[in-house]
């Protein structure tokens, strides 16, 4: 529990700083403002990815809990990855919607698996 709340608290520091730091080189002039929205913006995708890395090491009881929480973790990591690249390489009005509908179809797998009934239940 509290390697876990060091974790959140350290990922939320360097938000933070890097928040300010490029809200900073903005107002000094060396970037504009289209890559700070990008640069902060796309942290969040880094960090969707590294809380969906963590999950899988959250202890469950059930085979059937395990099973899902990899699939969660699955899809909050690659639709993390997928986000932070929309948001640093394709164009902003593209990256809002792309990254919103990533991160969408990340919780859209996540529950179409857990709602759905289990393997046995199908074959019989």
């Amino acid at each position: 529990m509290k390697k876990e709340l060091i974790g959140a608290l350290a990922w939320a520091g360097v938000m933070i700083a890097l928040a300010f730091g490029m809200t900073f080189a903005n107002r000094l002039g060396y970037i504009d403002r289209d890559t700070v929205l990008r640069v902060v913006t796309g942290a969040i995708g880094l960090w969707l990815a590294w809380y969906g890395n963590r999950m899988p090491k959250a202890f469950v009881r059930s085979a059937r809990g395990r099973q899902a929480q990899r699939v969660a973790a699955w899809s909050l990591v690659l639709s993390g990855l997928i986000y932070a690249g929309l948001w640093t390489f394709a164009p902003i009005p593209l990256a809002i919607w792309g990254g919103s509908g990533v991160v969408l179809a990340g919780i859209a797998v996540t529950f179409g698996y857990c709602l759905s009934p289990p393997a046995k239940a199908r074959a019989d």
